[in-house]
């Protein structure tokens, strides 16, 4: 306690100025070997590091979460409550400080990518910590291994500028992908709302007509009951004579509200078609809707779980089970892979008859347990063929919403392709 109240005189005492660095440059330590010296004994600290990697640094080897807890324990009054983009901030500001609050921040880095570190130790030349990265990289596991390369005093300024320029796209990809699905959900949401209004509005009007309809028909039968009664008053005097005038009004009246009653039926059937005709789209919409709401919640735990862009800390298991995706886009491939990897699935692709033969389907769908396709990107031919060997050997196939990572990473997700079943 007595550290983290000198932390927080300290930065009442600091204020708000703040020393001017140069963010193109690669500082080293003042007094100590140059940067990238292999000779170098300890691992760099944020503060020995240009601020131009802070934010990097702070957004992919730490979680929303465990950020927080690192200010909650600097004493940060609304910590707590605090958006992540002003936590992002904050820690971004601690990463340049030598204080206690660096210190701390270091601290949390080194156990959280513990593992990675020690293998990254072992090396002592920049081509060896290249190397070990690419592999890293292959593997998804980016955040301890972005922390272990700019933290090894072997690396140098040309591989310190090549990891962050990847780490800096792969974060364009991901975040790319994940707004694109987030806009149509909101889109189709906003259709679905207005529908429902539609809806609401279309049902006050049909109770209106049939309300009036019931009317109608209560009037007519009090014509007819008057009819008669007149009808039966003539019969009794002796006889049917003509129609004296207020008779033949009656009867007019009574027709024009036959004819009115007819209308408003054949009004109220058109209605009522028009009503199931917008609930069927309603239901299609509200489909799609929970669709891409759960493709948005799986993107949500992947992206906690690190597993997009490759920020899981751990190696992928053996398969234990394979899984053949038809269709899609290739240059997706192998993102799928390794998506698939990390919840222990062995992909199979075939491309659909672009340049991979359909003649090597059947035995394709021999291999796996189950089947998916993207319904947006692979021929008739291709998805009909998949949907008759699959129904043929018995084995499950499920249609994508679309070639996205997202309805791929919700279709794994589910419990049917849990590899513990």
């Amino acid at each position: 306690m007595s550290l983290l109240a000198d932390y927080n005189r300290h930065r009442q005492a600091q204020g708000l100025g703040r020393i001017a660095v140069n963010e193109l440059t690669l500082p080293s330590t003042k007094g100590g070997p140059s940067y990238g010296d292999p000779k170098r004994e300890q691992r760099r600290k944020t503060w020995e590091i240009s601020p131009t990697f802070h934010c990097s640094i702070i957004g992919t080897c730490l979680t929303a979460a465990e950020l927080r807890q690192f200010l909650v324990k600097l004493g940060e009054p609304d910590a707590r409550t605090a958006s992540d983009h002003a936590l992002h901030s904050r820690g971004v500001r601690a990463a340049g400080e030598r204080g206690v609050a660096g210190k701390l921040l270091n601290k949390a880095l080194d156990r959280r990518h513990e593992t990675m570190i020690k293998r990254f130790s072992k090396l002592s030349t920049a081509d060896e910590l290249r190397a070990l990265w690419n592999e890293c990289l292959e593997q998804g596991e980016i955040s301890g291994a972005y922390w272990a390369v700019v933290s090894h005093p072997a690396t140098d300024r040309p591989l310190t500028q090549d990891v962050f320029g990847e780490v800096h796209m792969l974060s364009h990809l991901v975040g790319s992908s994940s707004r694109l699905d987030v806009a149509r959900l909101r889109a189709l949401q906003i259709e679905v709302d207005e529908k429902k209004e539609k809806i609401v509005r279309q049902e006050g009007r049909l109770h209106a007509a049939a309300r009036e309809q019931a009317r109608l028909q209560q009037r007519i039968d009090e014509l007819e009951e008057s009819l008669v009664r007149i009808q039966a008053a003539r019969l009794a005097e002796g006889g049917i004579c003509e129609h004296r005038p207020e008779q033949i009004a009656v009867l007019h009246r009574l027709e024009a509200e036959r004819v009115r009653a007819d209308v408003l039926a054949a009004r109220l059937i058109q209605a009522e078609e028009r009503v199931k005709d917008l609930e069927r789209r309603t239901a299609a919409l509200a489909e799609c809707n929970t669709a891409l709401q759960s493709e948005a919640d799986s993107l949500e735990v992947a992206f906690a779980a690190n597993e997009i862009g490759g920020a899981s800390d751990y190696a992928p298991e053996a398969a234990a089970a394979s899984l053949l995706y038809v269709g899609g886009r290739r240059n997706l491939f192998e993102r799928l892979r390794l998506l698939a990897s990390k919840r222990g699935i062995e992909l199979l692709i075939h491309d659909g008859g672009i340049e991979d033969n359909n003649s090597l389907l059947p035995g394709l769908v021999g291999q796996a347990v189950a089947t998916v396709f993207p319904v947006d990107c692979i021929s008739h031919a291709a998805a009909g063929m998949v949907k008759r060997l699959c129904r043929e050997r018995g084995k499950p196939f499920v249609p994508l919403r679309s070639a996205s990572l997202a309805s791929f990473i919700a279709a794994i997700a589910a419990p049917a392709f849990s590899t513990d079943s």
